[in-house]
């Protein structure tokens, strides 16, 4: 039961990955038609709000059971992640600012070993070390090392914002009052759009660019298409099939498989947009595909048993 269930969890962390990867195939033509990037942003978490509206309604009572755990998803998974991520870009380069955003699983690590004081498997860091060394590769770090330091400290802070989405994803899944992860990803967006709303100021959005089509590559789409396919597959979809999985794994396991959403996002970017591959991304998507696969072999540890590294050290004493 427990490996069909990490099966499921392997397999919505994979379809979350390819999910929110499309999103910058999507949105990428709608900024270059001219819709500023926080207003991009602003539609993708207020439509995502709006459609998950009902589902809101229906799990009303999270409002009273789990109110700091709705308003820290939807200010740091949601409007943080966003809102630091695009700050970063607009002081150092975008590949630099999607790795320092991807440092969230390690980041996450980092939180689960020393702050909650439990043990993470050797397979699940070394997962994670092996992707970051990927995402290095597949955004061509060495191309943009004369940074910005505020730029690099707001990556930084997307990163944090990241580890914690996976951190409140999890939250009170093995309790008796576990909350319903749809409900926590619409009261999420929810709270996110009204943050962004402040950040964005959608009232001054040139509205006729979604009337009119976006270049997709050498093909034209409906701008409108394309801001529904971020909507609804790129960020309902993914969030909803995100959230599952973490409760199917662990924070630490699906947030390194997470990685792949850089390296599908590239790969997409290849095929549709016609942004080719350098041999180090090749062979970078090579490595973090390579630390995803390390990362999900790895157990998890029973409650109360003892750290293996701890295990490891007394069995070479003997």
């Amino acid at each position: 039961m427990q490996a069909s269930g990490k099966n499921a969890g392997l397999g919505l962390a994979l379809v979350s990955a390819v999910a929110f990867g499309g999103s910058g195939v999507a949105a990428k033509p709608l900024i270059e038609a001219g819709l500023d990037p926080l207003h991009m942003v602003w539609l993708r978490v207020a439509g995502a709000a709006l459609v998950l509206s009902p589902l809101a309604w229906r799990h009303r009572d999270l409002v009273r059971r789990k109110p700091l755990l709705l308003a820290g998803f939807g200010l740091v998974a949601v409007a943080g992640v966003q809102a630091f991520y695009f700050a970063s870009l607009s002081r150092i380069p975008v590949g630099v600012a999607l790795l320092l955003e991807y440092l969230g699983p390690s980041l996450l690590l980092g939180w689960i070993r020393f702050v909650q004081r439990k043990p993470v498997t050797r397979a699940a860091a070394a997962g994670a070390a092996l992707a970051v060394v990927g995402l290095a590769c597949v955004v061509e770090i060495w191309a943009g090392l004369s940074l910005d330091p505020l730029g690099v400290l707001l990556g930084v802070a997307a990163a944090c914002c990241q580890a914690f989405y996976f951190v409140f994803a999890d939250q009170g899944a093995d309790g008796d009052d576990a909350p319903d992860p749809m409900g926590v990803i619409a009261y999420g967006m929810i709270v996110g759009a009204l943050v962004m709303t402040a950040l964005a100021r959608p009232w001054q959005i040139d509205w006729r660019i979604l009337g009119s089509d976006a270049a997709v590559g050498e093909l034209r789409f409906p701008a409108l298409v394309l801001l529904g396919w971020v909507v609804l597959i790129a960020t309902v979809f993914a969030y909803l099939t995100g959230v599952v999985s973490v409760r199917k794994l662990s924070p630490q396991i699906a947030g390194v498989v997470a990685c792949l959403e850089a390296v599908i996002a590239t790969l997409l970017a290849w095929v549709l947009l016609g942004e080719h591959l350098s041999t180090p991304q090749i062979v970078g998507g090579a490595l973090v595909l390579g630390g995803a696969f390390v990362a999900q072999t790895s157990r998890p540890t029973p409650p109360g048993a003892a750290d293996p590294a701890v295990l490891d050290r007394e069995t070479a004493k003997a």
